[in-house]
């Protein structure tokens, strides 16, 4: 077993490991620091990763040469450590992640391989019971992690909608066909390493999901709060948490807009708009339908969303967390009415 504990809503236990963050409060961009020298560190691949790597790239090139559908490989990054402090005076969270270079490819050899016999004879020997299974997966090597998502829990403002979105089956990895954040992104060398040599911010990133996914502009109203630091245990992948609000836009317009056409569109193929209250959210998350799959992190991240909307209501109230607590109690009880 992974010797983390998995986020629990309701009935439902996840794969997703929140290392940092309650929604409570946020965490202060001013308190995250990545730490990346571009060219100094590439991501060392165990040989037998390595032939795997070679394989998805021969297959990659005969897709695109015979015209099918195939992955680019575009410039990413390995997570080498993710280290948690406080600050001296306030004890605020301080978070300092450490990446070298990788590419999609190291990520498709890695993590959608960890399941993989690394040896046609023996079955059982797999990079997730090598360096996962009975092992802390935060310390894990960075090779296992040649990804790091942002993930977005959307609200409207104008309708106070909460925004859900199904990834598409041509998207690549995993998570093909379930429910997600409302936006997400990996990081990407070609587009969030800045050019005059600051530091890589993981806000900036989120607006670009935004951007990309939703059609959410630069001159648009956007309260953005990172939330959280989390890792899918499943995927083994470190992700991070926002909640944003759009404040002057509804449903209708986001709808409208990405019908006149959005950058990444095909990546989802499909959408919905619920009532941003903690009952209707809850009910959304929870409800007993086999064809709602969810990714990984996606409950922990509307969920505390849901806690912290919770709070600013309360005037900045962290018992705001129990009115939610409170909203979940009522959509078991309605499940368990329900039949």
């Amino acid at each position: 077993m992974n010797q983390r504990d998995a986020f629990v809503i309701g009935d439902m236990e996840t794969d997703c490991h929140i290392f940092e963050g309650d929604g409570t409060r946020p965490i202060r961009e001013e308190n995250v620091t990545v730490i990346y020298e571009a060219g100094l560190r590439r991501v060392d691949l165990p040989v037998r990763v390595q032939q795997w790597r070679q394989e998805i790239e021969a297959e990659q090139k005969r897709r695109q040469a015979a015209g099918e559908r195939f992955a680019w490989n575009n410039p990413r990054f390995a997570v080498e450590s993710v280290i948690l402090s406080r600050t001296d005076e306030d004890e605020e969270p301080q978070v300092r992640i450490s990446l070298c270079d990788a590419d999609y490819y190291d990520f498709l050899a890695t993590s959608v391989n960890l399941d993989r016999p690394l040896e046609e004879q023996d079955a059982s020997a797999t990079l997730r019971s090598q360096y996962l299974t009975n092992s802390d997966p935060v310390e894990a090597p960075s090779f296992l992690s040649c990804s790091f998502g942002v993930n977005v829990a959307v609200e409207t403002g104008r309708d106070r909608m909460m925004v859900f979105a199904r990834r598409s089956v041509h998207v690549e990895g995993h998570n093909k066909q379930r429910w997600n954040s409302s936006v997400n992104e990996g990081l990407a060398a070609i587009h969030d390493v800045p050019e005059d040599g600051r530091p890589i911010s993981l806000s900036a990133v989120a607006h670009r999901a935004l951007r990309e996914e939703l059609a959410v502009q630069d001159g648009d109203d956007v309260q953005l709060e990172l939330l959280a630091f989390a890792l899918d245990l499943r995927n083994h992948q470190w992700a991070a948490f926002y909640r944003a609000v759009l404040t002057d836009l509804s449903a209708k317009d986001l709808t409208a807009r990405r019908s006149r056409g959005v950058e990444d569109k095909w990546e989802h193929d499909q959408f919905r708009f619920v009532p941003a209250d903690p009952d209707s959210v809850l009910d959304f998350l929870l409800e007993k339908d086999p064809d709602k799959i969810w990714t990984p992190c996606a409950p922990a991240l509307f969920y505390l969303a849901l806690v912290r909307a919770a709070v600013i209501a309360r005037g900045g109230n962290p018992s705001g967390r129990l009115d939610v607590e409170a909203a979940e109690r009522r959509a078991l009880q309605r499940l368990e009415e329900s039949g």
